[in-house]
């Protein structure tokens, strides 16, 4: 059940207030003692400033316009899903969630480049069917089975989990385009631009939630929200980070406006809750009124949790690099419902978190970076230091397939 849209320029603050509230009456908790344990942690003081910056936004590619780069960095937001398929992605290529759809998105702009018709244009869009979208991914929809009647002999038939991530592509993508066609856009591009300039014309404070607000409201696949226990929960993850991404690649000498995103929630998705229960900050012991308890086995051992937090374990470049091609295994599988109420708290424990950084929390004169950090940071961070550590790199994630929001 899809819930009914926050009121007009409250898109920042009902995110915020919806997942403060969701994580409340769930009975996640987030206490003082674990935030103060992972910002003193020696994991994230010796990590935290190498790694914040890992944003996978640097691309090999060279545009024509501003434009072309915009709305590039706009489809691979809008396609900026896939998790729950990570693990038969690794199978297939080697390859995790994130690094398939940004393959995928060099290979319909290489191939518009070449004069093959302009793919990430909103006529491309509407006409993208999952026979491209399985060729420009490099991967097989196919999946063999008996035959019914000859023993021996095998078939192939449409199939699989990766058909299901290849049609929810193509649907996206379809939907999308056409959407842009029928309001007489050109590009994904050309709207976020047009959404920028309406954020310009407002007070600063609200530029963010405007720009917010016109995304969601015209893409269905940025409508990331549901009702859950009878209230909405919103999240939004990809128009946020769309918007944080124009910011990182269009910030330093800004050629539009673009909105402030220092307080922007973070960009929630499965490897974030994943990560914050494994490292102690969300507390799963109480809240069973949707088995949320019983999701990550162990997780909330003080031992494993303080090794977490370590320092990583000495391990050769070759023991890295066999992490690194091993194929990661599914962590549990969720329903939508407990999806959300998980990326919910982890919304809320990152603000937190950031809350006691700059205020609540003491620490020393060698820690006053600390009350610097800024949510975008803080979620790059977490995002970014999954894949740094072999230890974190084995750590399970939970699993939601048949979404199109992260």
């Amino acid at each position: 059940m899809e819930p009914d849209f926050p009121s007009s320029g409250t898109f920042v603050s009902s995110i915020k207030e919806s997942c403060r509230i969701a994580t409340v009456a769930a009975h996640v908790k987030v206490e003082d003692a674990a935030i103060r344990r992972l910002l003193e942690s020696p994991s994230f003081q010796s990590s935290f400033h190498r790694v914040s910056g890992s944003h996978g936004l640097a691309f090999p590619l060279n545009f024509p316009s501003l434009l072309s780069e915009l709305n590039f960095l706009s489809v691979l937001s809008l396609l900026n899903f896939a998790s729950g398929y990570r693990v038969p992605l690794h199978e297939q290529t080697g390859r995790g969630a994130w690094d398939n759809i940004r393959v995928f998105a060099f290979s319909l702009y290489l191939s518009s480049a070449t004069g093959q018709g302009d793919l990430l244009s909103a006529k491309g869009m509407k006409t993208m069917s999952e026979q491209q979208v399985a060729q420009h991914m490099g991967v097989t929809i196919h999946v063999e089975r008996p035959h019914e009647k000859i023993p021996g002999l095998t078939v192939g038939e449409l199939g699989g989990p990766i058909y299901e991530l290849v049609k929810l592509i193509s649907s996206t993508l379809i939907e999308t385009g056409q959407i842009l066609e029928a309001s007489r856009y050109s590009d994904l591009g050309s709207f976020v631009l047009e959404s920028l300039k309406e954020g310009a014309k407002a007070d600063p404070s609200a530029s963010l939630g405007i720009v917010l607000e016109r995304l969601v409201r015209a893409i269905p696949a940025f409508r990331d929200m549901a009702v859950v226990n009878g209230k909405p929960v919103y999240c939004f993850k990809k128009a946020l980070f769309l918007i944080h991404a124009v910011k990182i690649r269009f910030g330093s000498s800004p050629p539009f406006h673009i909105p402030n995103t220092a307080q922007a929630p973070v960009f929630t998705d499965n490897v974030l809750p994943s990560l914050l229960v494994h490292l102690g900050v969300l507390d799963l012991s109480g809240a069973t009124s949707h088995d949320l308890h019983d999701l990550f086995p162990g997780a909330e051992s003080e031992d494993r949790i303080n090794t977490l937090l370590a320092l990583p374990p000495e391990a050769s470049q070759g023991v890295a690099q066999d992490t690194k091609k091993t194929p990661p295994k599914d962590g549990p599988v969720l329903t939508t419902e407990q999806a959300y109420l998980l990326r919910a708290a982890a919304v809320h424990a990152c603000e937190r978190i950031v809350q006691y950084a700059r205020g609540d929390g003491q620490f020393s004169k060698e820690q006053a970076w600390l009350k610097d950090i800024t949510l975008p940071e803080l979620d790059m961070w977490l995002w970014a230091v999954a894949k740094d550590r072999p230890d974190y790199r084995k750590l399970e994630r939970f699993v939601l397939r048949g979404t199109v929001f992260f």
